[in-house]
Parts: C-alpha cells; structure tokens; sequence
C-alpha cells in the first residue's frame, strides 16, 4: 500500500476515507473464476489444489474450477478451497451444437454452428445416476476426437509418432487428453530425437517453421498440424458434440447453471448479441462469462477500441437481461495470466459487475 492511499485511509475528512476505501476495493478485488486445471490443461501444470493453494496465496476473493469435458477435480478443489479458507465454485466446459446458428460462426473460430459452453455451479465430481451416461459419453467423444487427431498428426510426423495412451497416463492423471497436451507430447518426442541444428530443421520441413521457445513452438505445431487445414483436423459435424439444449439439461440436472461463453463479439454468432442471450435464455442461462484479457489487448489501438465497445455491449447485455457475469483467465495455455488487472481502465468500470457475478457463484 502506497503512502498517498495511506494518507486517504488515516484523513479526518471522511469523504478522504470513503475514497481511500474505494481505492482498496479496486486493487485488491483480484479474483479468478475461470481456472482449467491439470484434469483437462493447465499451462502451469496446476492441480485443483494447487489452485486454491495460488488463490490463498494471492488473497484473492474467490476462484473457480473450469476444466474441458469431465468434473474430476471438483470435489478436490471445493474441499481444498474450504481447508485454506478460499470462496470456491466449479464448472465444466465443453463445446455444443446450436441448431439455430448452424449457418454462422459463433465462439469456435472457423467452426459454424459450434459454440464453447460452460455449466457453472457443479458441487460434486458425481452426477446423478440419470446423468452418468451422459458424462460418460461427453467424456469418451472428447477422448476419440483428441485419438483421432493425434492418429492423422501421425502420419506427418511418423519420426516422432504418440501413443495416444501413453500420452493419457503421462500426461494428465484422468487421462482426459486435449490437443495442448498432444503438442507439448510432439515437441518433447522431437527433443529426444533430434538437437541443435537438426530439431530446427525437422520442424522447418514438417511445419514450415520452427522457434526456440516451446511455448510458441507448440502454438506453431498446433496451428499448422492440429487447426483447419492441418493434417489432424476433422471438421466437426451436429454430430460431433452435444446440442446446447441437451447440454443444459444435463447442467441443470447436475444442479448447476447453463453458462454462456463470450468471445470477443466479432463473429457473426455473436454480433446480435440480444438474439444470442435471448436464445440461450429459451434454454434456461443462468450465467454468462468471458475473458477479460483478450476483450481489451490487441497489437493495435484500432482494434483494442472496436474490442473494448464489444466488451462494453457485452457487459451491458448481461445487466439488462439479469445474468450474473463470471471473469477469468483461464490458464488453459502458458503465458495467460494468473489473475485479471482491474485497474485498467478497460475493466476496472465494469468491476462491481464481475464482483456480483463471483459473489453469486463462490461459497
């Protein structure tokens, strides 16, 4: 705490008091309630108790576990949330078919009619007997799509071919592999394989290029092997994933709540977003989130303008239709941050709403 705050907080004009109160309220709302753990990706490696350990350690007024496709660290998480003293809840994310957007991109760049999704909310790793073949399929086609995929990678990279269940047991201790775990799987293959010169010039010939940093060589390997247009890509299909209507059913039933997941407002899914909260609420949204740091960073003070008026719009959407808004970072790849800045000017106004929304959820 600086000196100036400390100077408010200590002044006999209580007006000088009320604004050094408020400036507390502001630096030290740090929050996460969106945290991928290592039971789907986490890019530090985190377990659900490390995540509450970090989230003690931080002060921070509460965290949230959202892992990909299972809920095998919620039980960990909330009990350990609970033993250091931390305001906790629980989602899952997934991705859904929306029959209604079917023609237009929505979340999931590239991929029409195919958004991500969230339930929020989840007290318990268990779901209701009614419920377990659901979970279990959502789990096993999950699983079959990253198989897939890493079958088709392969056959372009025979030199340092997976073991898909290798990688399962190595990897992630729910063997609930996704393509991050897979990429960082191909650039360890090809360390082992290769060095100096040579590792630079197998992924020069297989990808096109290569860079001594893992984390954006994996993003390379990722982009060039595992997106559209590379060699692992299968696009998906209604098929391939749940409708938002099924998925919200199985939410609910779980007793938590079906939850919007928001990009950035670009898309043409998302452009109307009246339309989008109108349509989710038809199948019972009870939250909405995003994350805030790529709604206001961009390479450009064009684009970070156009970002920030989408966030605005966003936000606003939220209030008006009385849907809690939940804020985080996700850590689901290295380099995103570990908590949110809400002193940027960008967020800092729209803090008491991602405070309200945090409040609803962590107990």
């Amino acid at each position: 705490m600086d000196e100036a705050l400390k100077v408010k907080l200590n002044s006999f004009d209580p007006e000088q008091r009320a604004a050094g109160i408020a400036e507390v309220r502001k630096i030290y709302s740090a929050f996460n309630m969106h945290c991928h753990s290592f039971y789907s990706y986490n890019g530090y490696g985190y377990s659900p108790s490390m995540l509450a350990a970090l989230a003690k350690e931080n002060n921070w007024r509460s965290a949230m576990l959202v892992d990909f496709d299972v809920l095998d660290g919620v039980d960990e998480f909330l009990g350990a949330a609970q033993a250091v003293g931390i305001r906790a809840a629980a989602g899952m994310e997934t991705r859904v078919f929306v029959p209604e957007l079917a023609d237009v991109e929505i979340n999931s760049p590239g991929e029409p009619g195919i958004a991500y999704h969230l339930g929020c909310g989840f007290t318990s790793s268990r779901v209701p007997d009614s419920e377990k073949a659901f979970a279990d399929n959502l789990r096993a086609k999950a699983n079959a799509r990253t198989r897939t995929l890493v079958e088709k990678v392969n056959v372009v990279l025979p030199e340092i071919a997976l073991n898909f269940d290798a990688v399962a047991k190595e990897f992630t201790p729910g063997g609930n592999v996704t393509e991050r775990h897979v990429c960082t799987a191909y650039r360890m293959a090809a360390e082992k394989k290769f060095s100096g010169t040579e590792l630079a010039a197998y992924w020069s010939e297989k990808i096109g290029g290569f860079d001594a940093n893992p984390v954006k060589l994996e993003a390379l390997i990722r982009s060039k092997t595992m997106k559209r247009g590379g060699a692992g890509y299968v696009a998906p299909t209604p098929e391939s994933f749940p409708t938002l209507e099924e998925m919200n059913r199985f939410i609910i039933n779980c007793g938590a709540a079906p939850t919007l997941a928001w990009l950035n407002g670009l898309s043409a899914g998302e452009n109307d977003v009246d339309r989008l909260f109108e349509l989710h609420l038809k199948y019972g949204l009870k939250a909405a989130t995003l994350i805030p740091d790529r709604n206001w960073r961009a390479d450009s003070p064009e684009k970070q303008a156009t970002l920030i008026t989408e966030l605005d719009r966003f936000v606003a959407a939220a209030v008006k239709y009385d849907v809690p808004l939940l804020a985080g970072t996700e850590m689901n790849a290295p380099g995103q941050l570990i908590a949110d800045d809400f002193t940027i000017p960008a967020l800092i106004k729209h803090l008491d709403v991602f405070i309200a929304g945090a409040d609803k959820f962590a107990k």
